[in-house]
């Protein structure tokens, strides 16, 4: 998957009615409805939702459709064929491919704040059904927020918010994904001064670092529930400054 910057705001599009059937693209992957909804107007955000889930192989259509009915309900859908669209065409929306029992994520809806309620929930359905543990990015474009008008407003202004929720079978799973993340970031950095062979002591340090918290959280409902992003051009999550780019594919 490649990210690439959307360069242009779409206005807000009248109800597009295609199948609102499930589409068989090829044998191996689902695409989950193609009824596209109306935004919703004088929305304080544009939200990017952005993963892939490894989905148990039990897993049937009707238990996604309720695990993932707090998104596809702040949508305005009435079921999750409805609400599988994204508010982008160029965006796959919510996929499952059904060979590999994989829910991808690359779904943008206007919302506000209460949104992140919306993604609580989520992540407490998608827990149930999760083979292994995963990220999933969020992020909150200002959606008054100019892009061609960047050179004259600071990219300050901007109100972005990105956090990262983590869903998983087992506390267990929620915090190894978290770990190799942390470890991840931590050596791409520490890699600008430092030699990969001299990092051996901090990813130790980390590692010693999630087995605290394991112990003292492994029955604490803030598994699973992200800390706040920073907003504005610092972003949330050590993946990068500036106003990160939307994931297009």
């Amino acid at each position: 998957m490649s990210a690439q910057t959307l360069h242009c705001r779409l206005l807000p599009r009248p109800f597009v009615f295609e199948s609102p059937t499930l589409l068989a693209s090829d044998n191996t992957r689902l695409q989950i409805g193609k009824i596209r909804l109306m935004p919703r107007y004088n929305s304080p955000f544009e939200i990017h939702v952005h993963g892939e889930v490894p989905l148990r192989a039990d897993v049937g259509f009707e238990q996604l459709q309720e695990a993932l009915k707090p998104l596809w309900k702040y949508a305005g859908a009435k079921s999750l064929v409805d609400g599988a669209a994204s508010s982008y065409e160029e965006e796959p929306g919510i996929r499952l491919d059904t060979q590999a029992h994989l829910l991808q994520l690359c779904w943008t809806v206007s919302g506000d704040e209460d949104f992140r309620q919306a993604l609580d929930e989520m992540c407490m359905g998608l827990n149930d059904l999760a083979d292994s543990g995963a990220p999933i990015e969020v992020t909150f474009y200002d959606a008054d927020f100019d892009d061609e008008d960047e050179e004259m407003d600071s990219a300050g202004d901007a109100r972005d918010d990105f956090a990262m929720y983590f869903v998983g079978p087992t506390p267990a799973a929620i915090m190894q994904v978290q770990r190799d993340l942390l470890v991840q970031d931590t050596i791409s950095l520490m890699e600008r001064h430092f030699d990969a062979s001299e990092l051996s002591d901090v990813v130790a340090a980390v590692d010693k670092l999630f087995e605290r918290r394991f112990t003292s959280l492994v029955d604490s409902m803030q598994l699973g529930k992200p800390p706040r992003g920073q907003g504005g051009s610092s972003g949330g999550s050590g993946h990068g400054g500036g106003r990160k780019p939307r994931h297009l594919h």
